[in-house]
């Protein structure tokens, strides 16, 4: 890997690093709030309508990004022309989307109260996810993750300030669901501010049909990813009480929220997976997505390990007495922020290499699994049911993509192994011993986890790189002052 592309992702993942951590305790405050403002019942109407707007603002992109990301990192590509493409596909899909999402709202769910509550959440909220597509695909494509950052960081704030809005002037549900809305749709119009600066070149009569190549692909999984998140609320919703999904949906958007701290990784190292494909560099490709899973694991374990060990206080101090029934959920979903740190790097290691299909196959399986699971499971053990079928519906993502990937030897040998055994024997192993010690636990676990990073060679060589470099980089800062 060449020292340019060292420096540029070591970058870009710092620009995502603190602007993700700054979005995501935003948004995880204001889903405290929300959860003691609206209670159990009304929390569970709006994850359902949440749920659904989510997976109808998908067919406004229908893995469109994918195929610029794809098309751009090539050589010599003509970038505003493309995006022109690009633009007038997006403005298309949204109208087509507003259209169904409304026939599917009035057909689908005759609830007055959840159709009043989507109306005011679904098309402010369509409209800014478009919108924000948009420019972070274009700035992530240049790999201006500064950019990315600016307008996630942007939207949080909006998002909190509107709905603290509305919670002091004792709002109802659907007006709540409108200030969530808004602020996607401010956050919007900022990335398109920015975007209209970078593109001046007026393309708009040009068409490059080779964005739809490859799209079934990118279409089906990208429905898929954002369909699996959300697939809980819309099941359980016909399974068990709104009290029970306003439960469950607690305990799993907690994890969901702070496993966007390790997806940052994803979001810095995709263009570059993409790019070294392009040039035909499967070495590097290999040894890059190998180092992704490596950092992305241990993050999402550095998070996992606290929430897991002290689910019950993290509960009784964010949410309260009233939600402590969140706490066994809470302990075994936090799981899911390990899991899907493996998975989704995994899956790109798949798509970046031209394997798009295979990845399309297991998430096409996962999600028949899931939604089987999800229906019985749930109608027998109510939450426990739901929580159980998170957790095994990502194991199976995890082994059909490393089972389809032609380096999975090498991939199992240098990543999957060691590192799940760890995991999983470290685990056992602290909860047996302190369980009756939360704290402690996470402390000694912790302990253990930061172990691991001399055990593994290759990564003790890159930390100890880094800080050498860090180390430099503060002498000079020192001897310019002194200088000075």
């Amino acid at each position: 890997m060449d020292q340019n592309r060292i420096d540029s992702l070591k970058k870009n993942i710092f620009h995502l690093f603190y602007s993700t951590i700054l979005s995501r305790v935003l948004q995880a405050s204001l889903l405290i709030i929300l959860a003691n403002y609206l209670e159990s019942e009304n929390y569970g109407v709006f994850s359902v309508i949440l749920a659904l707007t989510m997976v109808m603002g998908f067919f406004t992109d229908v893995g469109l990004s994918n195929t610029v990301l794809r098309e751009g990192s090539k050589p010599g590509e003509d970038i505003p022309s493309l995006f022109s493409s690009y633009i007038k596909l997006k403005f298309g899909l949204l109208i087509v989307t507003i259209l169904i999402s409304n026939v599917i709202l009035y057909y689908f769910y005759p609830n007055r109260e959840i159709i009043q509550t989507a109306n005011f959440l679904l098309i402010p909220m369509i409209v800014g996810m478009t919108l924000q597509t948009l420019s972070i695909t274009y700035f992530q494509l240049e790999e201006r993750m500064h950019v990315v950052g600016l307008i996630r960081i942007l939207t949080a704030i909006f998002q909190l300030i509107l709905v603290l809005l509305g919670m002091l002037f004792s709002w109802s549900l659907p007006f709540i669901s409108l200030a969530y809305g808004v602020s996607y749709l401010l956050g919007g119009i900022y990335g398109l501010t920015m975007l209209k600066k970078e593109l001046k070149r007026n393309r708009f009569f040009h068409f490059q049909r080779k964005l739809l190549k490859g799209l079934t692909s990118f279409i089906i999984s990208g429905l898929i990813i954002l369909l699996l998140p959300q697939l809980g609320p819309l099941i359980l919703e016909k399974t068990v009480s709104f009290h029970e999904l306003g439960i469950f949906s607690v305990a799993y958007r907690i994890p969901s929220a702070l496993y966007q701290i390790p997806g940052i990784i994803a979001g810095a190292f995709f263009p570059i997976l993409f790019k070294y494909y392009n040039a035909n560099q499967l070495a590097e490709h290999l040894k890059l997505n190998i180092l992704q899973l490596k950092v992305m694991s241990l993050l999402g374990m550095l998070i996992t390990i606290p929430l897991y060990h002290m689910s019950n206080l993290i509960v009784e101090l964010l949410l309260g007495e009233k939600w402590l029934s969140v706490e066994m959920p809470l302990k075994i979903l936090s799981l899911l922020l390990v899991f899907q740190s493996i998975s989704f790097p995994l899956a790109d290691g798949l798509t970046s290499k031209g394997l798009q299909a295979r990845r399309t196959y297991i998430q096409i399986l996962t999600v028949i699994l899931g939604g089987i699971l999800y229906y019985f499971l749930s109608l027998q053990f109510h939450i426990k049911g739901a929580v159980y079928t998170a957790i095994i519906i990502e194991i199976f993502s995890i082994v059909g993509f490393w089972a389809l990937n032609p380096c999975r030897l090498i991939i199992a040998l240098k990543f999957l192994l060691p590192y799940s055994v760890f995991f999983i024997g470290s685990l056992t192993v602290v909860n047996h011993l302190f369980a009756s010690f939360p704290i402690l636990a996470a402390i000694i676990h912790l302990s253990l986890l930061f172990s691991i990073i001399w055990l593994d060679g290759e990564l003790r060589d890159k930390v100890q790189t880094f800080l050498n470099q860090h180390m430099k980089w503060k002498k000079r800062a020192e001897y310019g002052r002194e200088k000075f």
